[in-house]
């Protein structure tokens, strides 16, 4: 008798961690694996409110870095449209932040940041609107993160950039899912409804 009340025990709790477990593995198999690509370099910048930021107070978030201007007539005021839909989704949690350098930083001065913060609604305190030395910025984009930035006379605007967002886990790390070839697609088209709605579902991943 002792033996059989010992296997329905045992039963019972087999049982238990199935209907706990089982969820788990399910939903750990349908998400996307999410490859290492680099680490963000250092950093030391000035935000809208005029406080120095750098790589090391993203530690332990998980972040988003883009390359914009505020008198940007092209691509940016979308870029900023849909960063702002990842602020929203992630508003309360202080463990999610953004970091938006601007690659017209003479003119693009903490006053001026803190100003379009305001005109566009950017009210998440973990989203840094950050300017510096135009050089070092340029750095970071083309080398440290390879996101082509650069002045174009000829271009309105005077500055050519791309429309992509990155991913840094807690650790400082660039991260990326992969496509259906199982190939890393290294940035989120932060121009794309799809690519907003992918980075949403990875920053869950990361936390």
């Amino acid at each position: 008798m002792k033996k059989q009340y010992s296997y329905i025990g045992i039963s019972f709790i087999i049982l238990i961690f199935g209907i706990w477990a089982v969820p788990k593995i399910i939903n750990s198999l349908s998400q996307p694996d999410l490859d290492v690509i680099g680490t963000v370099q250092p950093f030391s910048f000035t935000n809208q409110n005029g406080k120095t930021i750098t790589n090391k107070d993203f530690e332990g978030k998980v972040y988003v870095v883009e390359f914009f201007f505020t008198t940007c007539p092209s691509i940016c005021p979308i870029m900023t449209e849909n960063m702002i839909k990842i602020q929203n989704e992630y508003l309360g949690n202080p463990k999610v932040g953004i970091a938006s350098f601007s690659i017209d930083p003479e003119y693009d001065t903490p006053e001026i940041l803190k100003e379009y913060a305001s005109n566009k609604g950017i009210t998440k305190p973990q989203w840094h609107l950050l300017t510096g030395e135009k050089d070092a910025i340029f750095k970071l984009a083309n080398e440290g993160f390879n996101i082509y930035v650069g002045e174009a006379s000829e271009v309105e605007g005077g500055f050519e950039h791309s429309g992509f967002f990155a991913l840094i886990d807690q650790e400082g790390n660039i991260r990326s899912r992969k496509d259906e070839n199982g190939n890393p697609i290294i940035y989120y088209d932060g121009l794309d409804d799809k690519g907003i709605q992918m980075l949403k579902e990875d920053i869950k991943i990361l936390l």
